[in-house]
């Protein structure tokens, strides 16, 4: 599966991190003899990264990880560049402004901002001090310059710039210069609750300013870097990256020499690491986890983050433009069974998820799914002949005016073992009530920009991740303009949904702000939007020895603390 990062990160069920789909072959049942059904997933927040004080790390060594496709898109903010793991690459090599920790609360980063704060309600203004010392690789200081292109390519509506996320600064009314260089001011038109989420990371506007630098200057390159560590290479022979540390970087140096990132599919990645080859695997599966748990050389991080399972319904066009066709198969799909397989052999919970916005263990959290998630192939099949699709007897699909009902479910080649299981157990679901399945399998780079970015499917099985901030839903969920879907792929919203959204994004009372984001779920559910299945496990493999790394609950993973222990 893919995976979607933040508001701008899907992941496919895939290797690493990604929705890995584990299968309905499984090897060894739940420990302590619990079920699959009863078993919880740790405390929301819960981080585990063998966290290690500097003093205990040695300077230098290598870091080599496994990513599930070779990235094209380096623009995470652009419409293609919502793959994780490219954020991921981004977070070395690019100012993040704020370092959530475990529990998601995000703090000033002191490497980039001496402070942020909001100076005034009336409008809403933020006012950012900068590190003076914060330099892009240009030579150029980080400033209001670099603000101001991020705001005018996201938040002004300007269709040149095919955005992936345009929530937040849609409501930016000035970015302006303060009383010196180092301070930048962000007004808003209206309240905004999240605001710390924006400019993460910062771009520098030497290289987006115009749709062009924006959309193709960092296709396949990086072209201007303000991070701890710097590009070295990008191999695509190879499909490797390497970064190595930035020698103009004025905080704390990397204890690593260098990092490595290669393009390995699921199998070879889970091979590669019981090889010695790469230092951290994704363990979330009933296969991988069989193998891992007693490697040699080797630990298994668990945790809990924001991660969720679902398939995608597109609703732009063929049969499922029928919210009656979207509802029966909503109640076509055994949900809780889905969830088994994918918790089957593994020693945590997978829980069923009634919710788009927030995790089962998260605050805020309401099952808002009613009939439309609970598995009732009778009432899937009522639906679908009010909606005029004939039976043609079990197990075949049923037509309409000389139209056969037939989807075609896209998934990446990427896609793990438990992601194919998956995708088989649902065809085998929606034949049950008439609804014809072909499965089509795509090579993994063109996933995102021929197939989801494009509405080139009926079915698409992946996960959204790190939607810590609520707010980040907006691009899932909000109305389409003109070509831009965002990341709402099914192009499926309406005015009431879009209009929720807003209004809870500028509550800044958290208990009225949940809410508004509960009453949005459950039109999220009326619309039909997708088949939301399960929490996704937090589980990886990482070498002994590997510190600052590995789960790091809601917060992020800080690349010049990870290192090697004496």
């Amino acid at each position: 599966m893919a995976r979607l990062r933040g508001a701008r990160a899907w992941a496919a069920l895939v290797a690493a991190a990604a929705l890995a789909l584990a299968g309905c072959t499984t090897s060894a049942a739940p420990q302590h003899g619990a079920s699959p059904r009863t078993m919880k997933a740790p405390a929301y927040g819960t981080e585990d990264i063998g966290r290690q004080p500097p003093q205990n790390l040695r300077q230098g060594g290598t870091l080599t990880l496994a990513t599930s496709q070779w990235i094209t898109q380096y623009n995470v903010n652009q419409a293609a560049g919502t793959i994780g793991e490219a954020s991921e690459i981004d977070s070395l090599v690019e100012p993040k402004l704020f370092r959530r920790d475990a529990k998601g609360v995000p703090h000033a980063n002191p490497d980039y901002l001496l402070s942020a704060s909001v100076t005034a309600t009336s409008p809403q203004t933020v006012t950012y001090r900068l590190n003076p010392h914060a330099r892009w690789s240009d030579g150029k200081p980080l400033g209001v310059a670099d603000f101001e292109a991020e705001w005018k390519a996201l938040g002004r509506g300007d269709d040149r710039y095919l955005v992936a996320d345009p929530s937040g600064y849609d409501q930016i009314s000035e970015v302006r210069q303060g009383g010196d260089p180092s301070e930048v001011q962000v007004v808003f038109r209206s309240p905004y609750a999240d605001w710390q989420r924006l400019f993460d990371p910062l771009f520098p506007a030497s290289a987006t300013s115009t749709p062009e630098q924006f959309n193709n200057g960092w296709t396949g390159r990086i072209p201007v870097t303000a991070g701890p560590f710097t590009i070295a290479s990008m191999d695509r022979t190879t499909q490797s990256v390497t970064a190595v540390p930035d020698p103009a970087w004025w905080g704390t140096r990397p204890r690593l020499d260098k990092v490595v990132f290669r393009a390995l599919l699921p199998p070879a990645a889970l091979q590669a690491y019981l090889n010695g080859e790469i230092d951290a695997v994704n363990a979330a599966t009933a296969e991988a986890y069989q193998q891992l748990k007693s490697a040699r050389d080797s630990t298994v991080r668990t945790g809990s983050a924001w991660d969720e399972v679902h398939v995608s319904l597109n609703g732009a066009g063929g049969p499922l433009t029928d919210v009656d066709v979207r509802h029966a198969l909503q109640q076509a799909v055994d949900r809780q069974a889905l969830a088994n397989v994918a918790a089957e052999g593994l020693p945590v919970g997978v829980p069923l998820l009634g919710n788009h916005i927030f995790m089962t263990n998260q605050p805020g959290y309401a099952d808002n799914s009613g009939e439309l998630g609970t598995f009732d192939p009778q009432a899937a099949a009522a639906l679908l002949d009010k909606a005029g699709w004939k039976s043609s007897g079990r197990g075949k699909p049923r037509v309409k005016g000389g139209q056969t009902l037939k989807l075609r479910f896209v998934i990446a080649e990427s896609t793990n073992r438990l992601g194919l299981d998956l995708a088989q157990l649902l065809q085998q679901m929606l034949a049950e009530v008439g609804i014809g399945v072909e499965i089509q399998k795509v090579p993994a780079e063109d996933y995102g920009p021929k197939y989801l970015d494009v509405g080139n499917f009926d079915l698409a099985i992946f996960r959204f991740t790190d939607l810590t901030y609520p707010s980040q839903s907006q691009a899932v969920y909000r109305l389409p303009r003109g070509a831009q879907s965002f990341q709402n792929y099914g192009r499926i919203s309406d005015a009431t949904l879009d209009n929720l959204l807003k209004q809870a994004s500028g509550t800044l009372d958290p208990v009225r702000a949940a809410q508004l984001y509960n009453q949005a779920d459950a039109e999220i559910w009326k619309l039909g939007h997708d088949v939301e299945l399960y929490q996704r496990p937090q589980m990886m493999a990482v070498r002994k020895g590997l510190a600052n790394y590995g789960i790091p609950g809601l917060g992020d993973i800080d690349f010049a603390a990870v290192g090697w222990t004496k």
